[in-house]
Formats: structure tokens, sequence, C-alpha cells
């Protein structure tokens, strides 16, 4: 009887007795199967390998995604806000420059000393030391103390002090001590401190 193409094809192929050594002579048909088993398993190898390197690049776009839609909003927000932010800055820089008219140059350092001893003055003290001290540069500014000893009775003090916080300038007290002078009058060290603004930053 004629073999039939099929049977030809696996002729003399025995699957208990698989010899890969002997791949060359198996029938054509056994090859075939071969080849297309380990084509399937290359390309599906190969498929898997594209389709999670992929799907990994979409998870990251898709977390990109969130970011980039949070900076969104964040950027919308700041736009949204720019105006009251251009009025805040702008009273801000208002304030400052306010601020800074307050602070004594150079040159008015000493008309401050002489507004400080006339205020004392005129308030019965009697000066025994008026004196600027060495300068102490700060991160955005210099302060400049100024120690002060005066003699008078309590309440000339109080006046003193009262008039010191009234001036223009700004100037702060600090560090005051108080002792008895005679039996009507005290002795009074205090440090005065100016500032002016560092503009070498």
């Amino acid at each position: 009887m004629k073999k039939n193409a099929f049977e030809q094809a696996f002729q003399g192929f025995d699957p208990n007795n698989l010899d890969f050594n002997q791949a060359g002579s198996w029938p054509i048909g056994v090859k075939v199967i071969v080849y297309v088993l380990v084509f399937g398993i290359v390309l599906g190898a190969g498929l898997q390998f594209l389709v999670k390197d992929k799907h990994e690049a979409l998870q990251k776009e898709i977390a990109k995604e969130q970011d980039l839609k949070s900076e969104y909003q964040r950027k919308a927000f700041q736009v949204a806000s720019l105006d009251a932010l251009r009025k805040q800055m702008a009273d801000v820089e208002e304030r400052f420059a306010e601020l800074l008219k307050q602070l004594p140059t150079d040159k008015e350092v000493p008309g401050l000393l002489e507004d400080i001893t006339e205020i004392g003055q005129d308030a019965g003290l009697v000066f025994n030391l008026i004196a600027l001290q060495p300068e102490r540069k700060q991160q955005f500014y210099v302060e400049l103390p100024i120690r002060i000893q005066v003699r008078g009775t309590y309440h000339q003090m109080g006046e003193f002090v009262s008039g010191v916080a009234a001036i223009r300038r700004i100037v702060t007290l600090h560090d005051f001590s108080l002792n008895p002078a005679d039996e009507n009058t005290l002795s009074m060290e205090i440090s005065a401190k100016t500032y002016r603004y560092d503009d070498t930053n």
C-alpha cells in the first residue's frame, strides 16, 4: 500500500527514542514541527520582552501625567494669583522703603547722637557718657550700638526713655542698669541701638 505524504513526512521517527544529536537525520515533518515550535518560542519571548518594555514605558508616562496635572494646577493657581502677588510685592517694597527711611545713614548718626543728648538734657538728665561702640554686622543690616551713662531722677529717666522711643529713626534700648548716685538721684547705664541697612550683600 502506498503511504500518504503525512506518513512519509514522519517515516522512521520514534518519539520514544528522541536524540537531539541526530536531529539532522530526523524526518522532514518532525523538523518542521520543531522549527515551528522554536520559532513560536522565540517570537513569543520577543513579543513578551517588547510588550513588557512598552508596558513599563506606558506606566512611566501615566505616572508623569499625574505629575504634569499637579504642576499644571499649581501653575494655573500661580497665574490666577499673579495680580494679587504683584500688589502684595508692591506693598512689601513700599513698606520696606518706609523702614529704610527710618534707618540712619552714616552721615545721620552724629545727628542721632545729638538728638538723644538733647532729649536727655530736656528731661533734666546729666550725661556722663554717650559714645558709639564698634559696629556689629548682621546678615542684612549693621547694628550701631550707643553706650549711654546718665544721672537724674527716676521720672527724668522715664521721660528720657519715652523721648528716645518716639524718635523718628529706629532706636531700641537694651541692657539698662539703675544704681543710686546719691540721696535724690540715680545713675543709669543703658545701651541704645540703631541700625543701618547693609546694601553690600
